[in-house]
């Protein structure tokens, strides 16, 4: 199983160059079977890599473009008038998907957003009072542009803690950015791909994800990283319980990355950014104008005694 999704992990390099860490985090992500929010400039490669994911990993894929005009209905779906039994009837939305892409998801208005909410966490969606299944497996891929750009609406904190992870790509570096422009274009290359896993091999992957021991002094570690961020001068709120449940497991997904059937808490450190990163926000006055997400992690994991 690790052979078949290091597989993934080399196709999906293949397409999105330089940017190992990144898509190592998203696989992890997809293991643990959390949602992933992608958050960078237009043009490095977010929807790219969300693709790659998807055709590599042999899931559904839909695409949907979020704009400031979309309605939750244009999500999760209607009810329609059978004119011919004189009956309502159920649209399915493109949420009804395995992967749903909700591309630039924060230029929608904050009504349309909150109809993902149910869905990433429930996996079901409710109309006019009948809740409906969404597939297994079920992934959110979200892309965002940065807040200061024009015609953005921010993500409330409900929201972003639905996300597992958050990652960002960045300029690629000078040799891969070479790579980019002597290479095809990406998207011939995305219609090239071949599935290196199935539905059911992922599903399974996430079965072995679950069986990742963690000591109760790896425990006693997280835990302490939870309650320190509550307490820290530094931040305006700490992780939620959510929140560590969701570094527990991705921990675990990459312990399994590594070939190991235990947690170390150098695993919680590597991704602790991108589970905890989104959901911390500096406090006004906390010792300084601006923290940003890397450094806030950082006096968090340096404040925590490692066992």
């Amino acid at each position: 199983m690790l052979e078949k999704i290091q597989s993934v992990a080399a196709q999906v390099g293949s397409i999105v160059v330089g940017k190992q860490p990144q898509i190592r985090l998203a696989l992890a992500c997809m293991l643990a079977r959390g949602h992933l929010l992608i958050e960078d400039l237009p043009g490095v490669g977010k929807t790219t890599l969300a693709h790659a994911l998807s055709i590599s990993l042999g899931l559904q894929f839909k695409r949907v473009q979020f704009t400031n005009d979309l309605l939750p209905g244009d999500i999760v779906g209607v009810q329609v008038l059978d004119r011919e039994h004189s009956t309502f009837r159920f649209m399915p939305g493109p949420v009804f998907s395995q992967v749903l892409l909700a591309d630039e998801i924060n230029r929608a208005s904050p009504k349309t957003q909150s109809a993902l909410l149910e869905a990433m966490e429930e996996r079901q969606v409710s109309i006019e009072g009948s809740a409906h299944r969404l597939p297994d497996p079920f992934f959110v891929i979200a892309t965002q542009n940065p807040q200061d750009q024009v015609g953005t609406f921010a993500l409330p904190e409900s929201q972003l803690d639905r996300f597992l992870m958050c990652v960002e790509l960045g300029y690629p570096d000078p040799k891969s950015e070479r790579a980019l422009l002597e290479g095809q274009d990406r998207r011939p290359l995305l219609e090239g791909l071949k599935p290196r896993m199935n539905p059911a091999e992922l599903l399974e992957a996430q079965g072995l994800v679950r069986t990742i021991r963690t000591s109760p002094a790896l425990l006693d570690y997280v835990q302490n990283l939870l309650t320190q961020s509550r307490r820290s001068p530094l931040l305006a709120e700490g992780l939620s319980p959510r929140a560590g449940l969701a570094l527990l497991q991705a921990a675990r997904a990459w312990a399994m990355l590594d070939g190991r059937n235990h947690v170390l808490p150098d695993d919680v450190q590597a991704v602790l950014p991108a589970v905890g990163g989104h959901r911390l926000k500096p406090a006004k006055g906390g010792g300084a104008s601006y923290r940003g997400r890397t450094e806030l992690v950082a006096e968090l994991v340096k404040a925590v005694a490692v066992p």
